[in-house]
């Protein structure tokens, strides 16, 4: 080999080397996974539950970043923008990634288009939690008394699912409710507590310590079944309001054009996550439905509720943002 031969041949040996540590210093740097509410919420203490195992079982760091906002856009947005390299990902659920999509006219992500689901982490109804002052226990004598002074009752709406959950149930019950936004689940629950909003839509996670102290009332789940967490709480469907059922769901996405690989890789820490028996207890306890589906079923999944939730905005009148 000639000397100019030689000079090129260890150059490239150096590139490759100096290449591979470079990817596994970078394959090391610890995962951001983004939060779209305050902490405390119903995303971030399940994103909170699932990351110890999900950091042993990808060998890498994960830190939650919790970004709230109203209807959580600012942390999807900022997700949707990420390098798709697998250091970034996303607390979304059906609010971010299905009831957005219609909600917004202007949207500054596209949930299909910018994000690959990878799993499904639970399933949950909404509590009708009010401040205890609101007379009544059913949802027919909330609507009564919300007829009596049209708008003069503030919705705290901690997310897009319970804004969409609840301008349905006001349409049904033909009562005019005045919504009021805030960053997460966590605010707009001290907002109902202390007076500062008369009542909101919040998950049994949410409000069940708060029901049981008297800092809350309930007069209602907007799923189809009861609550486990809350069994003496009547669906809507049971108090008259036949057809309703809306469910709040979490999952975790990645950017658009993540490795299929990497997608591969944290949907299957999640699933073992989610088998940890101290974790499903724990997700017991919160009242949710565990679910842990696939990439393609969690995609379906997202598909299937922004088409749903799309026909009811369009249909209720309900006023886009």
């Amino acid at each position: 080999m000639n000397r100019s031969a030689w000079v090129i041949a260890v150059a490239a040996a150096f590139a490759m080397a100096s290449t591979v540590a470079d990817a596994q210093s970078s394959s090391k740097r610890p995962v951001r996974v983004l939060v779209a509410s305050a902490p405390g919420g119903p995303s971030d203490t399940q994103a909170r539950l699932l990351v110890p195992t999900m950091s042993e079982v990808l060998g890498q760091i994960l830190i939650v970043d919790n970004r709230p906002s109203a209807n959580g856009v600012l942390a999807t947005e900022i997700a949707s923008k990420a390098v798709p390299d697998g250091h970034t990902l996303a607390v979304g659920n059906s609010g971010t990634h299905a009831v957005n999509a219609t909600l917004y006219r202007k949207l500054p992500y596209d949930p299909i288009r910018d994000f690959v689901p990878v799993s499904q982490f639970s399933t949950t109804g909404m509590v009708v939690a009010a401040n205890p002052r609101l007379p009544g226990s059913s949802i027919q004598e909330l609507a009564a008394h919300g007829r009596k002074q049209p708008g003069s009752l503030n919705v705290a709406i901690a997310g897009a699912t319970g804004e969409l959950a609840g301008d349905a149930l006001w349409a049904l019950t033909q009562v005019k409710m005045t919504n009021v936004r805030y960053k997460g689940s966590s605010p707009a629950t001290l907002a109902v507590i202390s007076g500062e909003a008369d009542l909101s839509l919040l998950t049994p996670l949410a409000t069940l310590s708060h029901i049981k102290a008297g800092r809350l009332k309930a007069y209602g789940i907007t799923s189809s079944q009861r609550a486990p967490l809350l069994p003496d709480l009547p669906t809507m469907a049971e108090q008259g309001v036949q057809g309703y059922d809306f469910q709040f769901w979490n999952g975790m996405f990645a950017p658009a054009k993540t490795p299929d690989r990497v997608v591969r890789a944290v949907n299957k820490s999640i699933v073992q996550a989610l088998r940890d028996p101290d974790v499903k207890k724990r997700f017991t306890e919160l009242g949710l439905v565990i679910v842990g589906n696939t990439p393609e079923e969690f995609a379906a999944v997202v598909k299937r509720d922004l088409a749903q939730f799309r026909k009811i905005i369009i249909a209720s009148g309900i006023p886009r943002l």
